[in-house]
């Protein structure tokens, strides 16, 4: 069976994901820092017949992002890696002029630093794939200039383009920036608390990241609306 790690797995797009793949057939591998919430998804998950592990805690911790790898090397490999943990840098959402540096560090080191750590520990096995993958959930926040959402934005733009980087570095992946659209999630609730205007709920938009699997278009950035569509 093949192997997915997803950070950020407790609930939101990361437990959809999760669920979805796991109706597929996949074993997966789960992060997120919330122990018992963490753990409830992976019940859930687990009740698809799948094997799963669970691994609560901070993925900008080089012990707990060697220990997802090691679970997912015991389940048979890495074929997929999924950077969906995120920090929004503020909550809620404030300008730059107001954005404290430590939170701005915070985002960062989650978003980009975190990320590109966990790939590099999980790169061997993405290579010894048959046919290694790399998500990295990004954010229209990232190509759009909203205001208050500077901080957030600006990592996740780096995160794209730490993306792009590594599709052209390592050829023999596909490696995808993904754009999931508006949601309704726990982060953007943080992010803008008192907004009740409906959003889709994170399921909608899985079919646009099992396509990209199904596909395996070039590596590059996409947005989830727009797969969907097709």
């Amino acid at each position: 069976m093949p192997v997915a790690i997803i950070t950020g797995a407790s609930k939101g797009l990361g437990r959809a994901l999760a669920e979805a793949l796991a109706a597929r057939g996949w074993d997966l591998v789960l992060d997120a820092r919330g122990a018992e919430v963490l753990e409830g998804a992976a019940e859930a998950v687990a009740g698809y017949g799948t094997r799963v592990v669970a691994l609560p805690g901070d993925v900008t911790d080089a012990a707990h992002r060697a220990d997802l790898v090691a679970a997912a090397r015991r389940l048979g490999g890495g074929d997929l890696l999924v950077s969906n943990a995120s920090a929004l840098g503020a909550e809620p959402l404030v300008t730059l002029a107001e954005l404290p540096l430590d939170g701005l560090r915070r985002a960062l080191e989650v978003n980009v630093t975190a990320a590109l750590g966990l790939l590099q520990e999980a790169l061997p096995l993405l290579r010894e794939a048959a046919a290694g993958a790399v998500i990295a959930v990004s954010s229209d926040a990232a190509a759009e200039a909203y205001g208050t959402w500077g901080g957030y934005g600006a990592s996740k733009a780096a995160l794209d383009q730490l993306s792009a980087v590594l599709g052209v570095e390592e050829p023999g992946l596909r490696v995808w920036a993904v754009d999931p659209g508006d949601m309704a999630t726990g982060l953007y609730a943080a992010a803008v608390p008192g907004d009740d205007d409906p959003r889709p709920a994170p399921a909608t938009v899985v079919p646009a990241f099992l396509r990209l699997l199904d596909e395996r278009p070039a590596s590059g950035r996409y947005a989830a609306p727009a797969l969907l569509e097709r």
